[in-house]
């Protein structure tokens, strides 16, 4: 019996509200069009600033999924 193979990839997730939900919105729009996620976790975040304000929340995320032939 062969193991299992999993891709990753690194992606950017935006939020006005948090760095939750900015990872949130990485992983969920990932999986409308990658089949079988596994593994997400964030290795950063930061926040784009606007006149001294904090105006988006952005988290990258390393996320896995199984690799299909």
């Amino acid at each position: 019996m062969a193991g299992s193979v999993y891709k990753i990839i690194e992606l950017v997730g935006t939020s006005d509200t948090s760095w939750e939900e900015a990872a949130k919105n990485a992983v969920e729009m990932a999986g409308e069009s990658l089949k079988d996620l596994r593994i997400a976790e964030i290795s950063k975040l930061d926040m784009q600033i606007e006149d001294g304000k904090v105006t988006t929340y952005r988290a990258r995320v390393a996320v896995s999924f199984k690799y299909q032939r």
